[in-house]
């Protein structure tokens, strides 16, 4: 599997997270691989781990993103966003692996697939906080 697959599969868990508590979250993931027989064991578990971190960090992911959004607090976002933005603050700043223009590249091109017209520049502008630094 992609890369851009495997990030595209976290985002999806992350998006989950707005609408269940913490306790269902697991058998929401279940539920999101069951059937899905072209994510192999090896990816599914990849996906899971990295979501969980992310969701693990998240208060901590949402106080960095608040910091450099132009008064805008995180819960006002819209949900595909803040998804968006948590996987790549995530990436830039806690995933070694991952260039960081890589990550903000996956961020924007997500957010086209996935969110509104404004939202690229949106995400773009936020992350370009965290290169830089």
């Amino acid at each position: 599997m992609k890369r851009s697959e495997i990030r595209e599969n976290i985002l999806k868990l992350l998006y989950l997270d707005d609408f269940h508590d913490k306790e269902e979250l697991n058998t929401q993931f279940s539920l999101y691989f069951d059937g899905k027989k072209e994510i192999t064991n090896e990816d599914q578990t990849y996906i899971i781990d990295k979501a969980n971190k992310i969701l693990d960090n998240k208060q901590f992911i949402d106080n960095q993103i608040e910091s450099v959004s132009n008064r805008w607090k995180v819960e006002r976002m819209d949900k595909v966003d803040k998804a968006i933005l948590r996987l790549a603050y995530f990436e830039i700043k806690m995933d070694e692996d991952i260039p960081d223009k890589v990550a903000v590249n996956e961020a924007v091109e997500l957010s086209k697939k996935y969110s509104s017209d404004a939202s690229p520049k949106f995400i773009n502008g936020i992350l370009s906080n965290f290169v830089a630094e």
